[in-house]
């Protein structure tokens, strides 16, 4: 892989985040408009009688609701994302009392850059894997496994440890976060809407078989719409994983570093704990079991993938 320039990339990548966290919501009005132009073209059940001006109306008058909702289903994720990622990766405080090294490391760091040091916590895994979470500065955190705590050298783990720093003064950790907010409304939406279809198809009548039309159409857009913003998320996430190495090796100065740390931890980075995909998502390298990374075909891997391939990565580092 051609070495376009530290600036170079960070600019590129910058430029193609913010162009995909923008399809997020662009996404979803676009849905909810095709909700409308479906429902009522399924209702006049006659193109000639069909008014496109009837869907546009009904699409602004459901625009302030449907704000109104994605606001709150951020306000209540915002709130509650530390306890949800603590619960979902198993991880608890550590204390400096019992891992000074890492804590110097981590301090080092944020001196160098005149960052707030984010809180420490730790997994219980003798795999190596660790990522950076957090919204503000109140909530921003380094996790580490203590298989990556024990069984890198001080060079490597400090170079992972700036790659994390680099997650969290990018804001590429609040961004992520956001972008998991949106692939979680779609969900919540297509599960609500399978549910239904169990009440919806009961009935026989006209009324009855309208409401499941309906339903129907709820699901189909629901499934369309994870499947896409699902697709600019794992998008999302590569181009930040780049931009986080790059941002590491130029806080070290020691790109092989991380190049030689990516090469330990994809031999094992599967965390047990971890089983939510979002989630997964966070980590400096997906916590699966090597095997079942073999299993997947290559073309949906490269869709598909939360992370860019280690040996891209590592080839990329290799060329500073």
């Amino acid at each position: 892989m051609k070495y376009i320039g530290l600036q170079s990339q960070i600019s590129s990548n910058n430029r193609k985040s913010i162009l995909l966290l923008i399809s997020f919501p662009l996404l979803l009005l676009g849905l909810v408009w095709l909700f409308f132009f479906a429902v009522h073209l399924f209702m006049e059940n006659d193109t000639i009688s069909f008014n496109i001006d009837v869907v546009n109306s009904g699409f602004l008058y459901s625009v302030p609701y449907v704000s109104i909702g994605v606001l709150v289903w951020f306000l209540i994720a915002w709130f509650s994302h530390s306890s949800m990622i603590r619960r979902a990766t198993g991880s608890i405080p550590l204390e400096r009392k019992e891992n000074k090294r890492v804590y110097n490391l981590v301090e080092n760091l944020c001196i160098s850059k005149g960052i707030k040091m984010p809180k420490i916590h730790l997994i219980e895994d003798d795999s190596l894997n660790a990522f950076a979470s957090g919204l503000s500065d109140k909530t921003f955190a380094v996790t580490f496994s203590r298989g990556i705590i024990n069984k890198l050298e001080d060079d490597e783990l400090e170079a992972v440890i700036a790659h994390e720093l680099t997650h969290i003064i990018n804001r590429d950790v609040r961004l992520l976060i956001v972008s998991i907010i949106f692939v979680g409304i779609f969900a919540f939406i297509t599960e609500m809407a399978f549910r239904s279809l169990r009440f919806a198809g009961r009935g026989r009548g006209k009324k009855e078989g309208g409401a499941l039309a309906i339903v129907l159409i709820v699901v189909l857009l629901g499934i369309i719409g994870m499947i896409l913003s699902s697709f600019f998320r794992f998008a999302l996430s590569r181009k930040r994983e780049y931009l986080a190495d790059a941002g590491a090796a130029e806080m070290t100065k020691n790109p092989l570093a991380l190049a030689s740390a990516l090469k330990k931890i994809s031999k094992d980075p599967w965390i047990e704990a971890v089983k939510r995909d979002d989630v997964a998502q966070m980590f400096i390298d997906h916590p699966t079991k090597k095997k079942d990374r073999k299993s997947l075909s290559t073309f949906f891997n490269g869709i598909f993938a939360t992370h860019p391939p280690i040996k891209e990565r590592i080839q990329v580092l290799e060329q500073f």
